[in-house]
């Protein structure tokens, strides 16, 4: 009997568990998650920080006995090192695991830079559900809260946060909001929108120190604050945030939202190859045959871009598992691609981005911005690469299907040049008949 250990238990952990028990019914499967809840999703916490659900309502599988009914054992405990060779997880239990076939499926974790103060009890990343209640207890309506960071994850947690009514300020080191998503025009018409809204946003700057505003040490408060240049100014704010620009802020709840990276530190010595994450083939499988990874934690291979890529969304990660678990069965199935889509509603603002936005080497682009709406087309030949839109919502499952498809356009590339917003005509004319992604009509009805 083959035993399948799936190390990381968020969706694609969950899809590749229920994938393996369908096609393998007699397979032993063990699942290892590192945290106390049932599996859930990550991306469902802005959801409950708003309100609209509770912590129940995050969880993948509602029924409690989901994973007891599929016979999959479930393990908390998190993996400190692999031997490959020997097939031997070791974890942070003590217990070590045999394993025939393994998913690496361990998800991204939050960056945490080095700031003094960052170990503040105000001081909160927004990634698990125990943050989450952190969070909740101290975001209340009129809170003062200070986000660092303004990229993907953080203008989703800020929607959350300004849900609740908490007096907000935005902290981001590019040039712009969302820099690895938007180009300089997008990225600030996205800032000038949520100031329109309240929301204070600082760009071009960092935090340089949190300081605490009261101690049973007040020597070592000032000390602190002395060598991080804050002065004596009184404030009832339990910390004050200072900035590279000098302005101090003070703050009830400090979110620190820098960006994550695949979680795979305990790979280190395994013999399976990663560069920014666990480096896969087109069946999901890495360097060492018989293990495989899928997720925020997977490199895999990207055809737009023609390159191996990290793409932490979660239609990948069920993909990515799909196909691995398929794999580790015996059934041959291969990854068609990596999808490179964002869509971000930040406080009703949508926003977009497709494959490569920023343009290509020896490419062309063109780009239209009037009236709060912004599009920017990006070509290599005759095939649109990326694209990137502001308050643009009636085209983007047609930008998805023309980049993804990597469609022909021919002649209408030059229509596109002298009118971007004419994408659907173009998709209809060009994309049907070469037998492109089909799915761009269906999401414009939506």
């Amino acid at each position: 009997m083959t035993h399948h250990v799936i190390l990381g238990a968020g969706p694609a952990g969950v899809i590749a568990a229920e994938t393996i028990r369908k096609h393998a019914p007699n397979d032993r499967i063990t699942l290892v998650g590192d945290e106390a809840e049932p599996p859930y999703s990550r991306m469902a916490i802005p959801y409950l920080l708003i309100g609209n659900i509770d912590e129940r309502g995050t969880y993948l599988r509602k029924n409690d006995q989901h994973f007891e009914q599929m016979c999959v054992e479930q393990v908390h405990a998190r993996a400190v090192s692999i031997d490959s060779k020997a097939k031997t997880i070791q974890l942070d239990n003590g217990q070590a695991l045999k394993f025939d076939k393994l998913l690496i499926a361990t998800g991204s974790r939050p960056v945490r830079p080095p700031i003094p103060g960052m170990d503040s009890p105000q001081v909160h990343p927004c990634w698990t559900l125990e943050d989450a209640r952190a969070i909740m207890a101290l975001a209340k309506p009129g809170a003062r809260v200070v986000q660092m960071g303004a990229g993907f994850i953080g203008c989703i947690i800020m929607e959350a946060l300004a849900a609740r009514g908490v007096t907000l300020s935005v902290v981001e080191m590019g040039d712009r909001m969302v820099p690895r998503m938007m180009g300089p025009v997008a990225g600030n018409m996205i800032r000038d929108w949520c100031e329109a809204k309240g929301v204070q946003v600082f760009t071009s700057a960092k935090v340089e120190a949190i300081v605490p505003n009261g101690s049973d040490n007040p020597g070592l408060l000032s000390k602190l604050a002395s060598a991080v240049g804050m002065g004596d100014e009184p404030t009832d704010a339990p910390v004050t945030v200072r900035l590279s620009t000098g302005q101090k802020i003070p703050a009830d709840l400090v979110i620190s939202a820098t960006g994550v990276k695949p979680n795979i530190d305990f790979l280190k010595d395994s013999g399976v190859t990663c560069l920014q994450g666990v480096l896969t083939d087109e069946h999901l499988q890495t360097n060492v045959p018989g293990i495989y990874a899928a997720g925020d934690c997977a490199e895999a291979f990207d055809k737009v871009s023609g390159t191996t890529i990290v793409s932490a969304i979660q239609p990948n990660a069920a993909e990515q598992a799909r196909v691995a678990a398929l794999n580790m069965v015996g059934q041959t199935a291969t990854l068609k691609g990596v999808t490179q889509i964002n869509v971000l509603d930040t406080l009703g603002l949508i926003s977009t981005s497709f494959g490569n936005w920023q343009g290509v080497p020896g490419g062309d682009q063109v780009s239209l911005t009037a009236q709060g709406h912004h599009l920017s087309l990006q070509f290599k030949d005759d095939v649109l690469v990326g694209c990137n839109s502001v308050g643009w919502t009636d085209h983007v499952g047609v930008m998805r299907g023309l980049v993804e498809g990597q469609v022909h356009l021919g002649e209408w590339k030059d229509k596109l040049k002298q009118d971007p917003t004419k994408l659907m005509d173009a998709y209809l004319a060009c994309a049907q008949g070469q037998g492109a992604w089909t799915g761009a009509a269906d999401t414009r009805r939506r």
